[in-house]
């Protein structure tokens, strides 16, 4: 073998100027972020995720509330009772005020004023009722045999025992649901005991609030904290106008409905025609629903007392009383203060109705316009700017089309 060969001098001169190398190191391990990890659901999971536990909290939370409304019912329902009062007095309050009255005589005088209305009603109710009852009874009996006479001539071919078999057990269970739906009201504290301190406190918080209500609602504030403020005021003043919308129109249009069907009652000659009206008035206060069913008894007293002729010529008048109601009152007089969609309205009576009751559907409606109305302000973030206009567009409308127009509207006029 041959030996090797030695390095010349340059080569070991470039070997010795040449850096030392260094053995590479490991690659370090590449650290992936939870970001990455979250990448790999699907985004319509996470969105589905993210919306359920918010509307699950948002359930939770209502399901707390309705419960506490439930169980101080014998308070909340006067509360609320005197501040569709208030806002339906208080125009008349502010306009003795704004005229140099007193406070509190223009107080005295508007719940004077209101009591009287009630009072009135109340007493043409009864006067009639005991005019007529007499009247009634007789009438009554006459039905009974009619359509009695009626089934025994029938294909039915019933007989006289039969008949008698059938009222004793419809007049059984008629006592039976009676006593039940009594106890059933004793239950749930709908006595005379209750229902007085129910008045009173109503009677006092209408007092209070037509008295001294601005500053109660400052006191209120208080509560809220302070960055929140402005927006809380704002939202609970935009309320409190679609309130005071709400109740005017109402009372306007029930009005209207009362006199349209107990003129027609009066006119067709039904017994208790006053009654008739003033269940149609009260009914009209549960849109939509209340008015049909109050036009469903006065058509069928109309069928037991006068027979099926007058009967479908008092459906006839109920139909264009509704007619009216929907298409000239509501666009007229609803749509320039609340806009109410007839689906919205349905569902949310039905829904107030299930959870509770008759106070339920009756305030469900003007509830669920403010609860419309505060959401749409505090979202829209109108509270930011004080010359901003607010727009509430989706269900309930606070703002007239027109008057929203003119101010929405760049002004053209030259100075």
């Amino acid at each position: 073998m041959s030996e090797s060969r030695k390095p010349r001098w340059w080569e070991r001169f470039l070997s010795r100027s040449a850096p030392a190398r260094v053995p590479a190191s490991p690659e370090p391990e590449r650290h992936v972020p939870s970001e990455e990890i979250v990448d790999t659901v699907p985004p319509g999971i996470r969105i589905a995720a993210a919306w359920s536990w918010r509307l699950i909290v948002i359930a939770i939370a209502t399901a707390v509330l309705v419960f506490i409304i439930v169980q101080l019912r014998l308070i909340v329902i006067p509360v609320f009772v005197a501040v569709l009062l208030s806002a339906l007095v208080l125009p008349l309050v502010s306009f003795l005020v704004s005229h140099r009255w007193n406070r509190g005589i223009a107080v005295a005088v508007a719940m004077i004023s209101a009591i009287g209305a009630v009072g009135a009603l109340v007493w043409l109710v009864v006067w009639q009722i005991g005019s007529q009852a007499a009247e009634v009874r007789t009438r009554t009996m006459e039905s009974v045999d009619t359509f009695r006479n009626f089934l025994l001539h029938s294909p039915l071919h019933l007989t006289d025992n039969k008949l008698s078999v059938i009222f004793d057990d419809v007049w059984a269970s008629i006592q039976e649901d009676t006593s039940s739906i009594l106890s059933g009201a004793l239950s749930i504290g709908t006595t005379f005991g209750h229902l007085a301190a129910g008045a009173l406190l109503a009677l006092f918080s209408l007092l209070f609030i037509l008295i001294d209500g601005k500053n109660i609602w400052k006191w209120l504030i208080l509560f809220v904290p302070r960055r929140a403020r402005a927006a809380v005021d704002g939202a609970g003043q935009a309320g409190w106008t679609t309130l005071e919308n709400y109740t005017r129109t109402q009372i306007l249009v029930a009005s209207i409905d009362a006199i349209g069907i107990g003129v027609g009652a009066f006119i067709l000659g039904l017994p208790l025609a006053i009654p008739i009206g003033v269940l149609v008035f009260l009914g009209a206060f549960v849109p939509i629903v209340g008015a049909i069913l109050t036009g469903t008894v006065a058509v069928f007293i109309a069928l037991v007392y006068n027979g099926p002729v007058i009967a479908l010529v008092m459906l006839g008048v109920v139909l264009l009383v509704q007619q009216i109601e929907g298409h000239v009152l509501q666009p007229l007089l609803m749509g320039t203060a609340v806009k109410v969609h007839p689906l919205g309205v349905v569902l949310v009576v039905t829904g107030g109705a299930l959870v509770a009751g008759i106070p339920g559907a009756l305030f469900a409606v003007p509830v669920a316009a403010v609860v419309n109305v505060v959401i749409g302000y505090i979202s829209s973030g109108a509270w930011k700017d004080p010359a901003a206009t607010y727009k509430a567009d989706l269900i309930w409308r606070t703002v007239p089309a027109a008057g929203r127009l003119r101010r929405d509207t760049p002004s053209t006029d030259k100075e």
